[in-house]
């Protein structure tokens, strides 16, 4: 479970984040939709604690993580309990796959053996001890992929994941992501895919202008709308509207 409360963020003059609260529930698949700008990678990084929140409390599992967005556990812990894939470029990239998730296994206490389960999962078990920088976009996306589930957490928050992946990439995402929601695991993803996200969806949370406009399961959210895209223009704002992307 991964419950916001009252989250809020500002940059100078400027409210990024306004009294955010939610919940993610165990065994949900839930989308975090906007348009750019409207907060999204804002509220994943404050969450996670990289981003520092102005207020508001985050618990997972009924306990408290961060409290204006500074978190209360330790590094070891936070890897086992919240599993986080924010950037695709947060590599150093002369390091192998292999390595970076050593790295991140040791300083959590997990097995050497594990780093290479993870591998297999994500599919680079083949290319693990060629250099970060020689990967695509979609190859770094899977490390990305493979760090957040190195703890086998039970809250998983995901940016952008699909950006990168081919065809192939995205089905196999898709599928993944359903299993570990069917497995009992809370994950947020930030997404611009709506096909996909109409595919996978449990529940849908829409952000505009950093206010949460949007908090519904799937088909609560589509509810008298022709398609998923009617049902997110309405959630956001007539595009025609000056003050649509403010």
């Amino acid at each position: 479970m991964l419950r916001v409360d009252g989250l809020g963020k500002r940059y100078g003059r400027r409210t990024v984040l306004d009294d955010i609260s939610f919940e993610v529930s165990p065994g949900s698949l839930t989308y975090l939709l906007g348009l750019n700008g409207a907060g999204k990678s804002t509220l994943l990084r404050c969450i996670s604690g990289v981003a520092t929140a102005d207020r508001g409390s985050i618990e997972i599992n009924g306990r408290p993580w961060c409290r204006s967005g500074r978190p209360s556990t330790d590094s070891a812990q936070r890897l086992t309990e919240l599993g986080i894939h924010l950037d695709h470029d947060a590599f150093a990239p002369r390091h192998t796959a292999r390595r970076h998730l050593r790295w991140l296994a040791r300083s959590a206490g997990i097995s050497d053996d594990r780093v290479d389960e993870t591998l297999c999962l994500v599919g680079l078990e083949a290319v693990a001890d060629r250099p970060l920088g020689d990967y695509s976009l979609g190859m770094r996306q899977r490390v990305g992929i493979a760090g957040a589930l190195l703890g086998d957490p039970p809250v998983l928050l995901f940016d952008e994941p699909l950006n990168g992946l081919d065809i192939a990439g995205i089905i196999w995402l898709r599928t993944l992501l359903r299993t570990l929601a069917d497995d009992g695991r809370a994950i947020l993803v930030a997404s611009h895919l709506l096909d996909e996200v109409a595919r996978n969806a449990d529940r849908i949370l829409v952000l505009s202008g950093g206010r949460l406009v949007a908090d519904d399961d799937l088909p609560g959210f589509l509810a008298g709308a022709d398609d998923l895209e009617a049902a997110y223009l309405r959630a956001v704002g007539d595009p025609d509207d000056p003050e649509y992307a403010a």
